[in-house]
Order: C-alpha cells, then structure tokens, then sequence
C-alpha cells in the first residue's frame, strides 16, 4: 500500500483537482469479500450460486448508499448508475463478481469495485458527468461452471436460446443454467425469448478494469496496462495420438510407432512455428497445457502406444490463427508419415479476436500522460466480457491493473497502490467525457 493510497488526488487537464476514486470503499469492500466468500482453500463465488449472489447484494447495498440508480436485468445482471447532464448512450464500467473454484479475491470483482469506487468519488464530491456512468455487475463469466463463456453478458444482450438454458448444467451440482436463472430471481423465458436489456445504439462505450492474469506487468514493474485487444483462439480439448505399444528393450526405432516421441515432435515444431512468427512481429501464444499417457496402458518398459493431448493457440490476428492452424495440419500429416502415428485432434473450438477500440486506447494514454501515470499497453490473452461488448460494435476498451501469482487461484496479489493508480486513470478518462471525443 502507498502511502497515501487513500486521499490520492491527480489533476485534471486544466491543472484542477480531480475528485479522487473512493478507494476506501473498495478497501471495505475487498475485505467483506474475503471475510464471506473465502475458505481454507481460496476463494468460491459460483455463477449463480451463493458466493456471487453474496457480492452482488454487497454492491447493490452500496450503491443504493450513494443514491445510484439500480436495475436488475432478466438475467440477474446488476447496474447502478450515476446519471449525466447529456441523454443519450452513457458510459458503462464492468466486469463479473463469480469466481472459479478456489480462485482468488481480486479477477473480475476489481473491475466492479473500481467502478463503484469512481462513481463514490464523484458522488461525494458533488460532481455530475457528462453523460451517465453505469457500473455493471456481471453474472456468470467463468466458464468453470456451466461450460460456457460469457454467459451474464451474453444473456445482456439477447444473445442466448432456450436450447442452451436448458442444456447447460452448473459443474458443481447439476442445475441446469434456466433453473439457476429462475432460482436468482431473473427470467429464464425472457432471456429464452431473445429480449436483451442492452444493445449496441444504448451503450455508448464500454470499459472493463480487470487485474493482469499473467506476468507482463510484473516484469515490467509497471503499474497499470492499456489493453489494444482480446486474443482469439482455436482450441483443441481432447487430441490423441495413436501409436503401437511395444517393449522398450526389444523394439528398434525403425519399428517404433511411438506416440509420446511423436507428439514431443509436434510441441517442438509447433514451438518453432511460434518463434518465427513472433520474430515476424505476430502476436501469438501456443500452450500444449495437457499431456499424459493411459495410466492403465502405460508403463516403465514400455513404448507408449497412445497419448492424450490438449492445444490452445491465441492471438490477436485472425490471420495469425489461420495460419497456424495451416501450420499445425501441415505438420501433424508430416509426423504421421515420418513416424507411423495417427493423429485424432477431435474438435475445435473458436474465438473471434476482439479489437479494443483504438480511440478508446488513445485516450486512455493520453489521460495516463496528462497525469503522469505510468502505463504499459498491451494485449490480452484471457477472455473477458469485454469481447462480448466489442463483438457487438460496442465501443470497447480494457485497463489492467498489475497483479503478482498470476490468476485463478488464492495467491493472486494486487496492491492497493496499483489499483489506486488504475482508479486515477479510469475517473479522468471518465472526467474527458470520452463518449464525444470518439
């Protein structure tokens, strides 16, 4: 924590005190969360379940406090709004209060709590925006749970059918996502129905502060992230390899068809395939995060006839993803001739690269420099509800907030200091009135 964390002020372009972001409320807030949605074992807030309806209540009771205006959507989604001088489309601040099983306190709730912190700072100091200002707390964003993403912003929208209410079921207890639904209060029917709260022509621009979920701004010992993009994705959850078993001593290797050596092949050459085209300036991350033997076949004296394998390749460019894509076929039919191994890659799954909108980072930077904030921009690798907004036209943009221990698990580390300086950005990017500068 820095030292005056608390009562930090910064200034605005005409050399004025910016009202600073409530940063004592989020402190509060921070720690009601850990005392009432935290174990032994890290943190659990279910979508839908207890845990996320426990921070929704909290905030909702908070921003009732200031006198913002609530709305609950069919969905169970939750805004609170301060509102402005102009009509028109306003500014909405977002992200998700569920977490993943054991998780950590800070993904995603530091999005809503940053917002209701600027919006309590500009309450108390007796401001009104420009236009209206929405914090919206959004339901069910870990996929964990019912096996799929973005449910709460999806559903905002009028974007989820009745076949996949009633298909989806939560991992934990097998309710499916329609009855969750009903059980919250929302309306599975409306949602079913396709009638959304939200659309492109009544949001003006969409925000989300979100912690790093990887390591860049900790290497990087800067403070505070601008996000140009969310990085699309081909996935492939369930690959195999096929070989022969066959005794380690007694097999030569012009015999061999041996299923671990032949994926080990694949992560190398895919690997190189990474390099050249980072090296070309492409943005792209290549994870093989699953890869083991039949615990019932397998064993110390033997050739491994069968490998499970799991791919996740992301990038912002969709034209990089394509051809890795290429790449990987192309190498893959290559292996299964130099090695006689057949490859099941099994089905893929897909995300569209989500820009972020380049005024909307440009203004960020520029506020971060009229207020001498440190801030590195960068893209994102992980989803957020963010991608839901862009892909809907939405003018949308992302701010991170540096966070040590990576993320999804108790150990994530966000500094106070460093969600302070994030809270400077977002309250005078809100101050510029960026909505009529886009």
């Amino acid at each position: 924590m820095t030292p005056n964390a608390e009562s930090a002020v910064a200034l605005d372009q005409d050399g004025h005190n910016q009202p600073p972001a409530d940063i004592a409320l989020a402190r509060r807030l921070f720690d009601e969360l850990e005392h009432r949605t935290s174990n032994a074992f890290g943190f659990t807030r279910p979508s839908f379940g207890l845990g996320e309806q426990i921070a929704h209540d909290m905030v909702r009771r908070e921003a009732r406090k200031l006198g913002l205006e609530t709305t609950i959507d069919a969905g169970c989604n939750l805004y609170m709004t301060l509102r402005g001088r102009k009509s028109g489309p306003g500014l909405v601040i977002g992200s998700h209060l569920d977490s993943v099983p054991r998780g950590g306190n800070f993904d995603g709730a530091a999005g809503v709590l940053m917002g209701l912190a600027v919006l309590s700072g500009f309450v108390k100091a007796g401001i009104t925006p420009e236009r209206d200002i929405t914090v919206m707390a959004i339901r069910a964003e870990e996929s964990v749970w019912f096996g799929a993403s973005y449910i709460g912003s999806r559903m905002a929208f009028g974007l989820m059918d009745s076949k996949e209410l009633m298909a989806l079921k939560r991992s934990s207890d097998k309710v499916s996502l329609h009855s969750a639904i009903e059980a919250n209060g929302g309306d599975a029917a409306a949602i079913a129905a396709g009638e959304g709260y939200l659309s492109p022509e009544t949001v003006g621009m969409f925000i989300e502060p979100h912690i790093e979920q990887g390591p860049v701004l900790v290497e990087r010992e800067i403070p505070v992230g601008i996000v140009t993009g969310i990085r699309g994705s081909f996935r492939f959850r369930a690959a195999r390899c096929l070989g022969e078993y066959g005794h380690s001593g007694a097999t030569p290797r012009t015999y061999r068809a041996d299923a671990v050596r032949a994926v080990s092949t694949l992560v190398v050459r895919m690997d190189e395939a990474w390099m050249k085209l980072a090296e070309e300036g492409h943005d792209l991350v290549v994870t093989f995060s699953q890869f083991y033997t039949d615990p019932d076949e397998a064993a110390f004296s033997k050739i491994a006839g069968e490998v499970a394998f799991s791919l996740d390749v992301r990038s912002e460019e969709q034209e990089t993803l394509n051809r890795m894509q290429t790449i990987l076929h192309e190498t893959v039919a290559k292996i299964e001739t130099e090695q006689n191994v057949r490859f099941q890659m099994g089905t893929v799954s897909t995300s569209t690269p989500a820009i972020m909108a380049p005024g909307i980072v440009k203004g960020l930077e520029k506020c971060a420099e009229d207020h001498g904030l440190e801030t590195l921009t960068m893209p994102c690798g992980a989803g957020h509800d963010a991608a839901v907004f862009a892909g809907e036209g939405v003018p949308t943009g992302m701010i991170f907030i540096r966070n040590d221990n990576g993320s999804h698990n108790p150990e994530e580390h966000m500094e106070m200091s460093d969600f302070t300086k994030a809270a400077e950005l977002l309250s005078a990017f809100c101050l510029s009135d960026p909505i009529s500068a886009l």
